[in-house]
Parts: structure tokens; C-alpha cells; sequence
């Protein structure tokens, strides 16, 4: 009708949370490159406030510098509050692939984008929850993967938009 089947970004994950398409708590607040900075502006801001700066962001004049990326190695490298931010990102991910599964009973889940950077530290959480709260059945026939093209991904979507457009 709309052609916005499928855009599950918009899914709200909890009452409160980061902000994604305008919509706090949503998929795409929590589970995204931008939302997984965003909550850890929020975090590190506290943190600093309480005299206990992360890491991957010491003082208040970093805190709009913040990246994925730059939580992701700090947590890697043992940062609590860097390793917190990425324990709620991965349940909130996990809650997310099972209202998925629960709804949709897909065979396969391919998650790309952050899930592909940052696998190690998402994965175990996710999937832990995902076996928690989807139904048994529906998630005993379903895969989670890492997208085979990993940051290539939006290179080809480009494309594929650009090809249709020639073609129709």
C-alpha cells in the first residue's frame, strides 16, 4: 500500500530508550550505529557527571564525537560502562529478532549494518535472548546470519535502485 513492509526500525523494543525515526525506543533507537552512539552520549554524560568517565569518552567535550565504533572497541577492551551500553543493545536486539520471528516465522534472519561490525560482542546476548522469548517452534525453523556483503551492502542497494529506475 505504502511500500514500507518490512521496516522494522520503527518496531518500539521499549517504553523508553535512544531515539530512531523519531521514535524512542525503537529498533532502530537501540540497534543502529547512530542509536547505539546516542545512548552512549547518554550514558557516558552520566557517568561523567558521577565522576566515573568511560573510556571512550574521558571528558564532557567528547560526548558529540561518540561513535558505534568507538564503544564497541572500548567494551572489547573492557570498559564496563562500554560493555553495559552493548549488553542493552544486544537483549534489545534479541527482543527485537523475536517479535520478528514470533510474527513473521521466517526461515532466515540476515542482519547487517552494526550486527556485521560488531557480531562478537551482540551475538551471544541477542541470540541468548531471542531463545528466551520467541516461540520454540517458530524459532527452531529460523537462521540468524551475518549479511554475506557485509559494508558492501549499500553499494549494491544503490544500485539496485539505480537499475530499477533505467529498467521501469
Amino acid at each position: 500500500a505504502s511500500d514500507m513492509a518490512g521496516e522494522v526500525g520503527h518496531v518500539r523494543l521499549a517504553d523508553d530508550g535512544p531515539l530512531g525515526h523519531g521514535k524512542r525506543g525503537s529498533f532502530e533507537g537501540f540497534c543502529s550505529g547512530g542509536g547505539i552512539a546516542r545512548l552512549a552520549e547518554a550514558r557516558a554524560l552520566a557517568a561523567i557527571q558521577d565522576g566515573h568517565p568511560p573510556a571512550f569518552c574521558p571528558t564532557l567535550a567528547g560526548l558529540e564525537a561518540i561513535t558505534a565504533e568507538a564503544v564497541g572497541l572500548a567494551a572489547r577492551e573492557g570498559d564496563p560502562l562500554a560493555q553495559e551500553i552493548f549488553e542493552t543493545v544486544g537483549r534489545s536486539l534479541g527482543r527485537g529478532l523475536a517479535i520478528l520471528v514470533d510474527v513473521l516465522n521466517p526461515e532466515c534472519i540476515v542482519l547487517g549494518g552494526i550486527y556485521g561490525r560488531q557480531q562478537a560482542l551482540l551475538e551471544p546476548l541477542a541470540l541468548a535472548v531471542l531463545r528466551a522469548e520467541a516461540h520454540p517452534h517458530a524459532l527452531e525453523a529460523c537462521r540468524v546470519v551475518p549479511a554475506g556483503l557485509g559494508e558492501r551492502v549499500g553499494d549494491y542497494a544503490g544500485l539496485a535502485v539505480a537499475l530499477a529506475a533505467l529498467e521501469g
